[in-house]
């Protein structure tokens, strides 16, 4: 596993995820003032980057208005990504 920058529309999140907007509003904040401490998890499959967890921490990027996050990269074949999808 390693830790990569990797821009936001680059990672694909095939599950759509229920946030609670005041969480992702709080981690924006502390984002802005602080940076990122935990990095979002991602499968790289086949070259692609999908993210099934890290919901909250993504959508504060976006709302920032930031290009990139920090995520922990683990490079897996196309089984796993089924897998996740089931």
């Amino acid at each position: 596993m390693r830790i990569k920058e990797i821009p936001i529309n680059k990672i694909h999140r095939p599950l759509p995820r229920q946030t609670d907007q005041a969480k992702v509003q709080r981690l924006a904040r502390s984002i802005a003032e602080e940076g990122l401490h935990e990095p979002i998890d991602v499968l790289e499959v086949e070259g692609q980057y999908y993210g099934f967890s890290g919901c909250h921490r993504y959508e504060a990027h976006q709302l920032l208005g930031k290009k990139s996050i920090k995520c922990r990269v683990r490079r897996a074949p196309r089984s796993v990504l089924r897998a996740h999808i089931a």
